[in-house]
């Protein structure tokens, strides 16, 4: 990406003289929640001159622990402490100078919601649809373009703000669930009051905001309603590595210690072995975890420890007030590692049946694995994480459908990878996908053959894990050169004026509609097979005529799955899986739908998946 390079260092504070006029400007978290387990929290308070201040609080159930500041004048933080049969209300706190109060704040203690503490993650019985807000469907133009905000809409422009909004998912959800899909996980919809490209979502301006483009933290808030009351699940996608450079504390740091700082500008050097590295250098290891993303991507210094808490307690916010059932949280291997231990272990506490995946975009098993809950890594670090993202299957599947036949089946890369799962604690809650927002589209890594692509979706929904597809898979949305904003391309029919209307069928090719049944058949028979869910998996080493074959089971049923990539139809032998097939006589294939007997042969056709139900 192309941006306008903004860097403020802080080294040196110079801040004004204390006056005797003190203002708050601004609450974070703007309100806290009665009968929390997380009951003793750190509130930050901004405005002129007020750090000199002494706060004040009475209300019953409810105690000021402590207060502190930083050599910001402009900054108090105040820890309380609600005890278990606090009642919600309106508590005031007052700010004294000398014996006189000069302020008062109100802050809001509000009842939880009924279920809150209750709410179920995702997992292997999910299938995950990946929307990049601004790029789905512009459900409410009035708020294309707001005043005071940076980037204007500008649909001409590949990496500029198109216009989708939360209003447009919201008018298209029932088309999202008659696919097949459980869950949503959509790409950051918080502020990014940046310049440019501010579409992504991933430059955070406001941590308690949603971005005015899309709607309000109200809208959003109703948006996870309507999806939980029609059996879907929201994901959120977080950040606590980076911020944006226009935040609004990038002008007015608490500390100098906010953020990671560098005399001069410093990347990350990627290199994220160093944190298993037995021989890495103290300095490679801080350059991979302080340096920053890119200039306008300020690096956050969780090892502050009211940043810490400033994090940890705007996540749970979040989930109190939307109802989320789960995070996505980006780059979740660059933060302090102690301090992401910490961060996932609150939340679940708070939360023992949600789900949180972590981004860490590896090709090999040893360095996703190390992340994964229950791994006992070699350096002593303990993840509280439980679902990582399968970069490595995803890699190895993509080579596999390419790649030529050879003498030992070029479906030996995804066979071999999917047999190194015993380098993690829970391959089930892995997170498996042929794509995402940040890389090519599966059907052009494909070379734009659909019958490669089929495979990959029947493939993804069928082994173990948790399928995430990304939005414009159903219709075969492909990139050409691989910028991202081309990946991110606008869904079509989600504007007034669109010619081609996915959703009605309106202009799409026949490929297209077949590729939509297709996939909409298989995820639709996957809500209701559990042993997709939660079944075992065995699968033999593919052999010389390019055909993989692997079986789901638990105590109650099985199934089948023949992959076949050759250009031509085989003959399947099926005595090599007489121990598997042992009872059974038909099988209904769930794709077509017809009825097929077991004898000593199948015929496969070419490029083709078969998901037989066994009977």
């Amino acid at each position: 990406m192309k941006y306008k390079f903004y860097l403020i260092f802080f080294l040196t504070l110079g801040f004004q003289n204390l006056s005797s006029q003190s203002e708050i400007n601004r609450i974070e978290p703007p309100n806290w929640w009665v009968g929390m387990n997380y009951s003793e929290i750190e509130i930050l308070v901004y405005g002129k001159n007020i750090s000199h201040l002494t706060p004040n609080l009475s209300y019953e159930g409810v105690s000021l622990v402590s207060h502190k500041s930083y050599e910001n004048p402009n900054y108090l933080f105040l820890n309380i402490s609600i005890s278990k049969n606090t009642k919600p209300g309106s508590l005031i706190f007052s700010f004294s100078e000398g014996t006189k109060t000069v302020l008062k704040q109100n802050y809001e203690l509000k009842p939880r919601e009924e279920g809150r503490q209750n709410i179920k993650g995702f997992d292997a019985s999910d299938v995950m649809y990946l929307i990049t807000p601004d790029r789905y469907a512009n459900g409410d133009p009035s708020n294309d373009n707001m005043e005071g905000m940076r980037e204007k809409m500008d649909r001409s422009k590949i990496g500029g703000r198109h216009g989708g909004d939360i209003q447009g998912i919201i008018n298209h959800i029932d088309y999202i669930k008659n696919l097949g899909f459980t869950s949503i996980w959509l790409n950051p919809l918080l502020e990014n009051d940046m310049e440019e490209y501010s579409y992504h979502g991933y430059s955070t301006t406001d941590y308690y905001k949603v971005d005015p483009r899309y709607g309000s933290n109200k809208q959003y808030k109703e948006f996870c309603d309507i999806a939980r009351s029609k059996g879907i699940k929201i994901i959120m996608d977080m950040i606590v590595n980076h911020c944006g450079s226009f935040h609004w504390w990038m002008d007015d740091l608490p500390t100098a210690d906010w953020i990671n700082q560098w005399p001069n500008y410093t990347q990350t050097n990627h290199r994220k072995t160093v944190i298993l590295d037995p021989y890495a250098t103290d300095q490679d290891k801080k350059l991979f975890t302080d340096g920053w993303f890119v200039r306008t991507m300020p690096d956050l210094n969780q090892r502050n420890e009211s940043m810490a808490k400033y994090l940890i307690q705007n996540t749970i916010w979040w989930i109190e007030y939307t109802g989320i059932s789960g995070i996505r949280m980006d780059t979740y291997p660059y933060p302090d590692m102690e301090f992401m231990s910490e961060w996932t272990k609150v939340v679940m506490k708070e939360y023992p049946y949600f789900n949180i995946v972590g981004e860490e975009w590896n090709l090999f098993p040893t360095i996703v694995s190390y992340w994964q809950a229950g791994k006992v890594n070699a350096n002593g670090y303990t993840s509280e994480l439980k679902s990582v993202m399968d970069f490595p299957l995803q890699n190895a599947l993509v080579l596999s459908l390419n790649e030529q036949s050879s003498w030992n089946s070029s479906w030996g890369k995804v066979y071999e990878m999917l047999g190194q799962d015993y380098l993690y604690p829970d391959p089930m809650n892995l997170v498996i996908f042929p794509d995402n927002h940040d890389m090519s589209r599966i059907h052009a890594q494909l070379g734009n053959d659909i019958s490669k692509t089929k495979l990959a979706i029947a493939y993804f929904a069928t082994t173990r894990g948790i399928p995430q597809f990304y939005y414009g898979t159903e219709i075969l949305m492909a990139d050409k050169t691989g910028d991202h904003g081309e990946i991110r391309a606008d869904f079509p029919g989600g504007w007034n004026g669109d010619t081609v209307n996915a959703r009605e069928g309106k202009g799409l090719s026949a490929e297209q509609k077949d590729f939509m049944a297709y996939m909409s058949t298989i995820l639709n028979w996957r809500k209701n097979s559990t042993v997709i869910h939660t079944g075992k998996t065995i699968h033999y080493a593919p052999e010389q005529n390019d055909v993989y074959v692997y079986f789901r089971f638990n105590e109650d049923e099985k199934v089948m799955v023949i992959l076949n990539k050759n250009k031509t139809d085989v003959n399947l032998v099926l005595e090599r899986f007489s121990e598997q097939l042992q009872g059974y006589s038909t099988a209904k294939e769930i794709i077509s739908g017809r009825n097929i007997t077991l004898t000593k042969v199948i015929s496969i056709p070419s490029k083709t998946a078969f998901i037989l139900e066994l009977k």
